[in-house]
């Protein structure tokens, strides 16, 4: 019964985040190149994929403080820096939300979810959604799995964290898979699965 409520919460809420319809810009696919970008950490430094000279790849997630879904993360996300990054693969999360409309959104509060949070890794501030929109982020949580080829971002994957957000002791980690296949040189056996949460709304 907890669970079923669990669920029907998240549900409605999922429904009541995405309920300002389509963005209308471009969505990056599979195999295409992604832009390095600048954006400002919750340090205050800033951050740009040009950062990492020693960088495979990257696991980029577009996150936000507000998003109940997003908030199952935060720990899961630390395991998978931790784990990615100390093999070339460090984890980068982007807020994209729209500060004008979501007040939780702002820098100051981001800041203080990275330390209530521990966050291990990045936490950037998309105050112009440009990034966002780049990749064609939609929802938060949405990950992406990006591959240097030939000194270029190439997407390798592009959807969910994983399959089980109320449960992540048996969540199937799309990253985690997408990773450690390509770290093997082989293709992404899964390179697209569908993410769910808030949805990101863009200013025109």
């Amino acid at each position: 019964m907890k669970r079923l409520k669990f669920i029907s919460y998240i549900l409605l809420l999922i429904s009541i985040y995405s309920f300002r319809g389509d963005n209308d810009f471009p969505k990056l696919k599979i195999g295409k190149t992604v832009n390095d970008f600048d954006l400002k950490n919750i340090d205050n430094s800033h951050v740009s994929l040009s950062n990492y000279k020693d960088a495979k790849g990257f696991i980029i997630v577009f996150t936000c403080n507000h998003c109940p879904f997003a908030k199952l993360y935060p720990k899961r996300l630390n395991d998978l820096n931790t784990k990615y990054k100390a093999l070339g693969v460090p984890l980068l999360a982007i807020n994209s939300m729209d500060t004008l409309v979501y007040e939780e959104e702002s820098f100051e509060l981001m800041q203080k979810k990275a330390e209530t949070e521990k966050l291990n890794f990045p936490y950037l501030f998309d105050v112009m959604q440009s990034v966002g929109k780049n990749f064609g982020a939609e929802h938060t949580p949405q990950a992406y799995v990006i591959w240097k080829e030939n000194k270029t971002w190439v997407i390798k994957y592009s959807g969910a964290v994983d399959d089980n957000g109320e449960h992540p002791e048996k969540a199937t980690s799309f990253i985690g898979n997408a990773v450690d296949e390509l770290l093997n040189n082989k293709p992404v056996s899964k390179p697209e699965t569908q993410s769910f949460g808030c949805r990101i709304f863009y200013r025109k």
